[in-house]
C-alpha cells in the first residue's frame, strides 16, 4: 500500500509537472498550491494543471510579511488528507507552522522541506533571518529535499544529518515528454528560423527573466568583443525582465543592436522550439538556485555555457559544456572562447541532429524517494 504524502508548494511552474507526476506514482500524493502561479513569472495555469496526475488543490488566504507567506487551514488540510509525510518548502513560515503542530503533538507525522539552494547559497546564506531559520529547523525535520548530491554533503557535513534523512531529488524534466512532438517543434523552430535569418549563423541562446541575478548585463559587457568580431555570432535573448531598457541601451552604445535578438517571452512548445534554433545555451547568473533551462538546454542536446554559481551546473560536466565564473572577466572571456570552439553554425532545426544530452534519472529518483518508506 502506497504511503500518503502531502507537498505545500508555492505554486505550479513548468519544470514541476514531471517530477510531481512521479511522486504520484510512488506514493497516494496530493500537492497543496499557495498561489495561483509563479509570483514573478506567470504561466498558463490551465495548460500546466491539465498535464497533472494526482490530487490537488489551493491554500491562497493569510497574511503576507515581507515577502513571506503563511496560509490559513493548513491543519484542516492535514486532518483531511491524513498523510503519512508532510513536505513543506524552504525554511517558511509553513514549514515552521508543520514543526510547531508536531513538536506540540497536534500532528505525529514525519516532517520535510524541499531546500533549493545552490551549494553558493548554502554556503552564502543571503540573511540572518534565514541562517536562524536553517539552524532551528534542520534537526527538527524528519526528511530535507535537496538539489545536488553536494549540496546534501553539505548538510551531512555541517549538521551531521544521516543521508538517509536526505533525499537527493533535482528539478529534471522527462526528455521524451518535451521532445515527443516532433513535427509540431521543428514546424515553429523554422517559422523562427527564417524570421530572424538564422543561417550560418552560431546562435548562443538564453531563456529566463531580464533581472540582475541572471547576470545577462555584465556578460553581454564583457563579450562584446567577440559579437564585434565574429559575424557569425548571435545571441537571443528568450524572456522579459526589467534589465531590458538597460541592457538596449548598452547595445546602441557599442553598436551591437543586430547581434542580440529579443524574440520575447515564450512557453510550452513555442519555447521548447527555440532550443532547435541554438548552437548552445549560456545561463550566466550570479545567483540561481537550481537554473531548469540548463536541464532543458541538455534535453534538445544543446551545449552548456554554464555559471558555476548555478545549482545545475552540476550536469554539465566537459562532455556538456564549460562552466564558468560570471563574475571574472578574464575567465569568462577565456572560457567563452574555449566553448564558442566546441560548438557549430546552425543550418537547420532537425530535431534529430540533437540527441538528448540527458542521462536516465529515473532509477536515482525512485531510490532517493524511496528513503520514505524506510521508517
Amino acid at each position: 500500500m502506497k504511503k500518503k504524502l502531502l507537498i505545500f508548494h508555492p505554486a505550479l511552474a513548468p519544470y514541476r509537472v514531471d517530477q510531481f507526476n512521479s511522486l504520484s506514482k510512488l506514493f497516494e500524493l496530493e500537492v497543496v498550491f499557495i498561489f495561483e502561479n509563479v509570483v514573478n513569472n506567470k504561466f498558463d495555469q490551465s495548460k500546466l494543471l491539465s498535464l497533472l496526475e494526482f490530487k490537488y488543490s489551493f491554500l491562497l488566504k493569510g497574511p503576507i510579511y515581507k515577502g513571506r507567506v503563511f496560509r490559513f487551514g493548513i491543519y484542516k488540510k492535514i486532518k483531511n488528507f491524513n498523510p503519512d509525510i508532510i513536505i513543506g518548502y524552504e525554511y517558511s513560515f509553513i514549514t515552521q507552522y508543520l514543526i510547531f503542530l508536531n513538536r506540540i503533538g497536534l500532528i505525529h507525522k514525519e516532517i520535510g522541506s524541499t531546500i533549493d539552494d545552490s551549494l553558493d547559497i548554502c554556503n552564502h546564506i543571503q540573511s540572518k533571518g534565514r541562517y536562524f531559520a536553517r539552524q532551528i529547523s534542520v534537526n527538527r525535520l524528519d526528511y530535507l529535499i535537496v538539489m545536488s548530491t553536494e549540496v546534501s554533503l553539505f548538510y551531512q557535513k555541517k549538521f551531521n544529518i544521516n543521508t538517509n534523512r536526505i533525499i537527493v531529488s533535482p528539478i529534471l524534466q522527462d526528455p521524451e515528454r518535451l521532445r515527443k512532438d516532433r513535427n509540431r517543434l521543428e514546424i515553429i523552430a523554422n517559422q523562427y528560423f527564417k524570421k530572424y535569418n538564422l543561417m550560418g549563423k552560431k546562435v548562443l541562446l538564453f531563456v529566463g527573466r531580464f533581472i540582475p541575478e541572471k547576470g545577462l548585463f555584465q556578460f553581454i559587457n564583457t563579450i562584446q568583443i567577440f559579437l564585434q568580431e565574429d559575424h557569425q555570432l548571435i545571441l537571443i535573448l528568450v524572456g522579459n525582465g526589467e534589465e531590458r531598457k538597460s541592457i538596449e541601451v548598452l547595445l546602441k552604445k557599442n553598436i551591437l543592436e543586430k547581434k542580440v535578438i529579443f524574440p520575447g517571452r515564450f512557453e510550452g512548445q513555442n519555447l521548447n522550439a527555440w532550443y532547435l534554433c541554438a548552437s548552445g545555451f549560456v545561463l550566466p547568473s550570479t545567483f540561481e538556485p537550481f537554473g531548469a533551462v540548463v536541464n532543458e538546454s541538455l534535453i534538445f542536446g544543446l551545449k552548456v555555457f554554464c555559471s558555476k554559481y548555478a545549482g545545475s551546473s552540476y550536469l554539465v560536466d566537459t562532455e556538456k559544456g564549460v562552466l564558468f565564473d560570471p563574475l571574472s572577466e578574464k575567465d569568462t572571456v577565456y572560457k567563452l572562447n574555449l566553448f564558442l570552439k566546441e560548438i557549430d553554425v546552425i543550418n537547420n532545426v532537425n530535431l534529430m541532429n540533437k540527441p538528448s544530452l540527458m542521462s536516465n534519472h529515473k532509477s536515482d529518483f525512485v531510490f532517493e524517494w524511496s528513503k520514505l518508506n524506510t521508517k
